[in-house]
């Protein structure tokens, strides 16, 4: 399949935003990370909407996306409400802060249901991309490794904006080390079962098409190990190696400024790796060619 960057910056911007959201929402409710809310909050928002814009060059005609929302069953429609309520309670979320008495309060039980909304839109768009027409595809381990990101990419970016704003950086020790480790435990995970797909597809043993008469029979196999390289060193290795290493690093130093911006940006690069895997091997259950 053609790489579809559109798609692949939506998820990865929207798994980013959602994972912030809800780091910054899970310090509030323990109190901390007061400086640091505003910020993280016009953070978080700017990337989801850098994410809904991205997924809009996805379409030659992205007019005739309304067409899809009468549809509940359909992803599309299903991101679209998980979207909206993340929105609505983000902007409740905000009011209240900045009606709080220091600007940056709020009650346990909103903060708690933004962690709650943002683990059900990541988990929503991560669904729609699976498909039995796509055994690569296909698994709840990729449902999970999005998650994996958003635990990553969140924790680490936090820690990284409460540096910056000087706010006290040792609460956001633990999450970024947890959530680095289970980017990583989900990137090998999927991974794993990525370079496993190779037997998902059915085997044609003779056919004919005649808009392709000379083209040989494609081997799973092959297009399988081809993307191994990349799987294992970009988004294993990169993606969820060095994040896990440079946030233990960032716990043990407390400097986040540093070890942050390399977590950061080691999990945005490993996300984007394995994505461009998943497009590769996002084949037809029948692979002709």
């Amino acid at each position: 399949m053609e790489l579809q960057w559109p798609l692949i910056l939506f998820t990865t911007l929207v798994a980013w935003s959602a994972g912030l959201f809800g780091t910054q929402a899970l310090l509030a409710a323990g109190g901390h990370a007061k400086k640091s809310q505003t910020p993280a909050w016009v953070a978080s928002a700017v990337l989801l909407a850098a994410g809904g814009i991205a997924v809009f060059f996805h379409l030659e005609h992205w007019e005739r996306i309304f067409n899809g929302f009468g549809h509940l069953t359909s992803g599309i429609t299903q991101e679209l409400i998980a979207v909206v309520v993340l929105a609505v309670v983000a902007v409740a979320y905000l009011i209240v802060m900045r009606r709080s008495d220091d600007g940056a309060t709020v009650p346990k039980w909103l903060c708690w249901a933004s962690v709650a909304v943002c683990a059900v839109l990541v988990a929503v768009m991560a669904h729609s991309y699976t498909m039995a027409a796509r055994p690569a595809w296909d698994s709840v381990l990729w449902i999970l490794y999005v998650l994996g990101n958003a635990c990553a990419l969140g924790p680490c970016t936090m820690a990284l904006i409460m540096a910056a704003a000087g706010d006290e950086t040792a609460p956001a020790g633990l999450p970024a080390l947890a959530g680095a480790a289970l980017g990583a435990a989900a990137a090998v995970a999927f991974a794993a079962s990525l370079q496993a797909s190779a037997g998902a597809f059915a085997e044609v043993g003779f056919y004919f098409d005649p808009t392709h008469p000379t083209a040989g029979m494609a081997d799973a196999a092959a297009a399988v190990a081809a993307q191994a390289p990349l799987l294992w060193a970009g988004a294993v290795l990169v993606g969820g190696a060095l994040p896990l290493a440079a946030a233990f690093m960032g716990r043990k130093t407390a400097n986040w400024r540093l070890w942050g911006t390399v977590a950061v940006a080691c999990a945005l690069a490993g996300a984007v790796a394995l994505r461009v895997v998943f497009y590769e091997l996002g084949l037809s259950v029948f692979m002709f060619y």
